[in-house]
């Protein structure tokens, strides 16, 4: 009877303990020699930490499918790496300006599209599964505006922190001196947040499919 509630638990436990570890790992390495301030690597990995955290203290009582586990992996490392080398010094983001001749070294524009995409799958699955919402426009919506509101109050936390500290907190901001940063961000999130709901749908639409044929 243990071993197959042992068994029961590595197979339901397992893979995220795996991507847990995976996150963690990255985070030591984030920490260690960052190329900016240990300011600028606090204020862009604290919500990957604070996110880790709760994932981890709720993880019993929502368990998210795995391969949004992973999607969420994937959204942290983008942040830790950015947090690691400050968003505008990424070695991608240079690499992305000689492949599609950018300006600017653009590898924030992945951590807005990942804070439209992630949250917007995050709240969608949370809503249909722990809300009476039946109507999937309703969902839709409300998870379209979650991720929004998202996007809008870190811009918002990044106007007080220049306003509080303009030196220190240049790198956090991650301008690069283009004067419509803050709308390109938004508008990024709202591409990842529309491409989710689009992959959303085909999913249902395929799932429908098989149910019928």
């Amino acid at each position: 009877m243990s071993i197959k509630v042992k068994d029961s638990f590595f197979i339901k436990w397992g893979f995220p303990a795996l991507l847990l570890l995976v996150a963690v790992g990255v985070l030591v390495w984030s920490v260690v020699d960052v190329q900016d301030t240990y300011l600028t690597w606090m204020l862009e990995a604290l919500p990957a930490i604070l996110w880790v955290m709760v994932l981890v203290l709720t993880c019993k009582r929502f368990r998210f499918p795995n391969w949004m586990y992973v999607i969420m992996l994937l959204h942290i490392i983008v942040m830790l790496v950015g947090a690691h080398y400050s968003y505008a010094e990424v070695p991608l983001g240079y690499r992305m300006q000689d492949w599609f001749g950018f300006t600017r070294n653009n590898y924030d524009k992945i951590g807005h599209f990942m804070q439209g995409f992630t949250p917007t799958l995050i709240a969608v699955e949370i809503l249909s599964r722990k809300t009476t919402l039946k109507s999937y426009g309703w969902i839709t919506f409300l998870s379209f505006s979650v991720a929004m509101m998202i996007s809008a109050v870190y811009e918002i936390i990044e106007w007080l922190a220049s306003l509080s500290n303009p030196t220190d907190t240049e790198a956090f901001l991650g301008t690069q001196g283009y004067i419509w940063d803050t709308q390109s961000d938004m508008f990024c999130c709202l591409v990842g947040s529309l491409c989710a709901l689009m992959i959303i749908l085909a999913i249902k639409c395929f799932s429908f499919k098989e149910k019928i044929s």
